[in-house]
Parts: C-alpha cells; sequence; structure tokens
C-alpha cells in the first residue's frame, strides 16, 4: 500500500474531511488556508483564502455545494465548494473551534472556545437555502462545559447534538430546547481531554479519542459504553471504517515532548483495530510527526492521515487490507 503524499500546507494538519461522494477531500491547517483535492489521486484542485488564523475543522454539505470552516479568527465562513467565493461569515467573541452540518444542511453546529472571561458554547446556525438570506444570529446558544468543546456533531434526526471536549465528559444536549439530556458515566469515561469524535455511518453509535491514551465507542441514544481501545500514547484523531468492522486511531506525544523519544524516520502511524474484538490488527507508519487527522473515505476502501508535518498521505488499500482474519 503506496501512500499519496500531499503537500499543500505549510502548518500542522488540523482536520480531513471527505465529501459524501468520496471523490474530494478538504483539509484544514494551522495555515489559514481550507484546501480540497482530488480524492483518487491527491491532485490539489484549490484552496479557500480568506481565513486569518488557524483553521481548526470542516463540514461539507450533502450536495458538495457549501462548505463551511471554524477557525482561531473568531470566525466560521460558508464557501461555494466550487468557485471558492466566500459566501457569508459568522462572527464570533472568541475561535471557532468545530463545526457540523446537520442532515439536510438547513443548520450548523459551530462551538467557540473560552476566550478572556468568555466561556466556551456551542451555536446552532441556521443555513439559508440562498447566501443572500443568511443570517448570522444564533438559533440557540448552549453552555455549561468547561474548557474547549473540542467536537460537537448532530445526533440522529437532528434531534441532539453531542459535545465533547477537554472537561472529558460526553454530553447530549436537545437541539430544540437546549437542555442537557444526558452526561457520559464518569466511572468508564475518559479521563482527560477528548480530542476527537467520529460518528458511524449509520449515526447509531460513536468513538471518541482522547489523550488518556484510549478510544471509546458509545451507543448515541443511551450513552452506554460499548468498547475501549486501548494504546500507548495519546490520540488526537479517530476515525471507523464504513465498511469493516475496523477503527483507526492516531496520535503521538504532544510537541513539546516529541524530543525525548527516539526519533526514528516516519514512526507515527496510524493503529487499525478490530472494532468487535478491540484488537490491534496493524499499523500504518509514515508521518514526521503526531498525527492529528484521519478519515475514511464514504466507500470505505481508502483512508488518509493528517499529521503536525504538514503532510496529507492518501493510503488506497490493497487487496489483502479486505481478507484480514484475526
Amino acid at each position: 500500500m503506496r501512500p499519496i503524499l500531499m503537500k499543500g500546507h505549510e502548518r500542522p494538519l488540523t482536520f480531513l474531511k471527505y465529501n459524501r461522494d468520496g471523490d474530494l477531500l478538504f483539509s484544514c491547517a494551522k495555515d489559514h488556508n481550507p484546501t480540497v483535492w482530488f480524492a483518487d489521486n491527491g491532485e490539489r484542485l484549490g484552496t479557500y483564502r480568506g481565513h486569518n488564523g488557524a483553521v481548526w475543522c470542516c463540514d461539507v454539505s450533502r450536495d458538495s455545494a457549501r462548505l463551511i470552516t471554524g477557525s482561531a479568527d473568531q470566525t466560521a465562513k460558508l464557501w461555494n465548494v466550487q468557485t471558492g467565493q466566500q459566501l457569508f461569515t459568522f462572527n464570533f467573541d472568541s475561535p471557532a473551534r468545530a463545526v457540523d452540518l446537520s442532515v439536510g444542511d438547513r443548520l450548523a453546529v459551530i462551538t467557540t472556545d473560552p476566550f478572556m472571561e468568555l466561556s466556551s458554547a456551542i451555536h446552532v446556525k441556521r443555513i439559508a437555502n440562498d447566501p443572500a438570506d443568511q443570517v448570522g444570529e444564533s438559533a440557540l446558544i448552549l453552555k455549561g462545559p468547561q474548557g474547549r468543546i473540542n467536537r460537537a456533531v448532530w445526533g440522529p434526526l437532528n434531534r441532539t447534538i453531542i459535545s465533547a471536549g477537554e472537561d472529558a465528559v460526553i454530553r447530549i444536549w436537545d437541539s430544540e430546547t437546549g437542555k442537557l439530556l444526558k452526561e457520559n458515566d464518569k466511572e468508564v469515561g475518559h479521563k482527560k481531554t477528548i480530542t476527537s469524535l467520529a460518528k458511524s455511518v449509520d449515526g447509531s453509535h460513536f468513538l471518541t479519542g482522547s489523550l488518556d491514551k484510549s478510544a471509546k465507542l458509545w451507543d448515541i441514544r443511551t450513552l452506554t459504553l460499548i468498547k475501549t481501545y486501548l494504546t500507548e500514547r495519546p490520540v488526537n484523531a479517530v476515525a471507523m471504517s464504513p465498511l469493516l468492522d475496523h477503527v483507526v486511531l492516531g496520535g503521538g506525544q504532544d510537541a513539546s515532548a516529541v524530543t525525548t523519544t527516539d526519533h526514528r524516520a516516519g514512526k507515527f502511524e496510524a493503529k487499525f483495530y478490530d472494532k468487535v474484538l478491540q484488537e490491534e490488527i496493524g499499523g500504518v507508519k509514515g508521518h514526521f510527526g503526531p498525527i492529528n487527522a484521519l478519515a475514511f473515505n464514504p466507500d470505505g476502501k481508502s483512508f488518509s492521515s493528517g499529521g503536525e508535518d504538514g503532510y496529507v498521505r492518501l493510503h488506497h488499500f490493497d487487496s489483502d487490507y479486505f481478507n484480514i482474519k484475526i
């Protein structure tokens, strides 16, 4: 399995997202310019210029017409995917961290960081069909979690919002009323910052990765813990195969601790686990720094990883990957 190395970012990667058709890959990095690539050969299609800070997260609409990005410049922007034109800017009083479009693309959830004396918040915005009708007001603002909210995603039928972040608690909110419905059981939950969250294709369960060197699989409605995957280093990114029962975890030490470990070339690997048996089934090495982003192509036949080294590595699986037996 030879990776395609995609060099387009000058700073560490923060997020990767495929469109629903699986032909485009969107990447976000700390270098202000979200980028779109062809997902089969890694060719760079273009960049979205306009942000003035690190871009933390993005999401693309079901028809691949609109892109939404959240940035440290205290804005979230809507873009025309095809032309790269800015359609609208949502302004906040603190950096925008996570963005997620609802099923139907009529709503977006955007989280904002704590900043000065402001606490973190989860904003729900209505997304208009016509950019000319777009308004900046939040339909709902949720507060409560301590510290950054690293991820917020929509639950089944857009009825709930699931959030997770620095306080290591996963919360489920009612997206209509803003009421807190559930928090995960502290006994079985993560012990440190939750860095990442990925939903299954059918939306019935989701995976969280944490700096406590583990990833956990949860039921999306009841918030019951289903599985735990243990690894040796902090987990920065998680992804779930849409095709096989595989989960993949990426991570590495914090940038400040890297010098204290042996630095064999490309030692940072994405580890594959059997989703059901919780056993490690393989790893893909190659990055020269911690892995910050992971994404599976919706067809399950390829995946990409983004690292602290500024590279996106695109891997098309060999046929033997599909016959792994434990």
